[in-house]
């Protein structure tokens, strides 16, 4: 056989199944870090935890192969992988603690926010000089250090548990730090990018003879069931909650704008304004259908796309084979209920790690920011951190606010986000379109890395 008929090893089944699974291991740890988050910060019932890690995995598949596979005037058809954005958790947890919102709330922004994306793709380039890497940078860095609390609370193991604090909870997380980054230090390739994923695996290992593993949800569950769509409740939509998740949704396909421009450049394909606009809207449509399917908005994962940079293989058919993994995984319940049987203390050493680094790429993205050249964009971090960090430090700083204002008021996210955009239009006005687009390919590379 000529070396022109012999197959491409890439293309084979066998290599696709195992790089489209190493998309997945990458990413699994980050992807079910947000269920997780909004579950337990809601006080769910371990089962019902369960059920967003299982939705959140069937919905990110089904957004993957949206994503990478393609539809009609929809998806890059790029290899992206889908997971779902840490960006909207403060304000989701807000939202469901109010009393009028709730989880039914929740997904009727979410669905909403989605249709919002889908018909506002078109105008995201235009929007871009709005959110240029001194705003980018400053609200990726306010998210970061907003999870870093949920962190935190779980290392000492979680708040409300009698045992807060208690020196073997401390002692296993950081174990799991340590574990993590040993790993990263010592391990290349495929076991250096699963680090965060090793360290949660030992940390059980670690944890389960002092009986912080219960495994009884896991004997129970049934080992396939089908995600079903509003499985809490038919979606609610309060006007508040929506104009709150549409401003996370622009955040989200801003970000997602530069993810697309920088693997455009890696995969050496070139990116058009229509190409754009279609992954845009992918970002949308995996939204609403992550509302439907009782789980929340969706975006393309850096890790992912620093890891195509690493291995070279560039064809979507592996986001499509890691897509169609992930949509199997979300209809094994019992495979859910592991990962919420994890314990709080474990996800804590790791979640140190995963927050901070979403955290350290907004640093990194400053990095790149004129502070000596342009003093104004000293006053506009400064400025907008503070905003960002007053429902952090002083929770009740808006108590005496209209109540229907406070799932906006509640997110230090969404504070810092108007800040930095005001801030900014007050001190340097709008940039030109293509300046925005080189520095959005710019901030990718530099959170490729987190």
């Amino acid at each position: 056989m000529s070396s022109a008929a012999r197959p491409d090893p890439v293309t084979r089944p066998a290599a696709l199944g195992l790089l489209g699974l190493q998309h997945v291991l990458v990413m699994y740890a980050g992807a079910v870090a947000v269920p997780l988050i909004v579950g337990r910060a809601l006080k769910l019932p371990p089962e019902q935890v369960a059920l967003l890690v299982s939705a959140d995995l069937f919905a990110g598949g089904l957004a993957t192969l949206v994503q990478s596979w393609g539809l009609p005037g929809i998806g890059i058809r790029m290899p992206v992988m889908m997971g779902v954005t840490f960006a909207a958790v403060t304000p989701m947890v807000a939202m469901g603690l109010s009393p009028e919102v709730g989880l039914t709330g929740i997904y009727g922004a979410v669905i909403a926010a989605g249709l919002f994306a889908i018909l506002a793709a078109p105008l995201i380039g235009r929007l871009l000089p709005l959110f240029p890497p001194v705003v980018t940078g400053t609200i990726i860095l306010v998210i970061g250090i907003s999870l870093m609390r949920v962190g935190v609370n779980w290392a000492a193991g979680g708040v409300g548990n009698p045992h807060y604090g208690a020196p073997l909870h401390l002692a296993i997380a950081a174990f799991v730090l340590c574990v993590i980054l040993a790993v990263t230090r010592f391990c290349t390739g495929f076991v250096g990018s699963a680090s965060v994923l090793i360290g949660i695996v030992a940390g059980m290992l670690v944890a389960a003879p002092f009986g912080l593993v219960d495994l009884g949800h896991v004997v129970t569950a049934p080992w396939f069931d089908v995600v079903r769509p509003f499985a809490f409740g038919l979606p609610t939509f309060d006007p508040v909650s929506i104009v709150t998740m549409c401003v996370v949704m622009i955040v989200v396909m801003v970000e997602s704008t530069g993810m697309f421009l920088a693997l455009s450049e890696i995969c050496a394909e070139p990116l058009d304004e229509a190409r754009l606009v279609r992954g845009l809207r992918a970002d949308g449509l995996g939204t609403m259908i992550g509302g439907v399917f009782n789980t929340f908005p969706y975006t393309s994962f850096s890790q992912n796309i620093g890891l195509v940079g690493v291995t070279g293989v560039r064809t979507r058919l592996v986001a499509v084979v890691g897509g169609g993994i992930m949509l199997g995984l979300g209809l094994v319940p019992k495979l859910a209920a592991l990962v919420e049987a994890v314990p709080q203390c474990v996800l804590g050493g790791a979640g140190l790690v995963m927050f901070g680094m979403v955290g350290a790429t907004g640093t990194r993205i400053l990095g790149g920011v004129d502070f000596a050249g342009n003093r104004n964009n000293l006053f506009i971090v400064a400025v907008s951190v503070g905003f960002g960090m007053i429902p952090l430090v002083a929770p009740n700083f808006f108590k005496e606010m209209p109540h229907a204002l406070h799932p906006l008021l509640d997110s230090g996210i969404l504070l810092c986000a108007l800040s930095a955009v005001l801030l900014n239009l007050f001190f340097n006005g709008v940039g030109t379109a293509e300046a925005a687009r080189h520095a959005a390919a710019r901030q990718a590379r530099a959170a490729e890395a987190h």
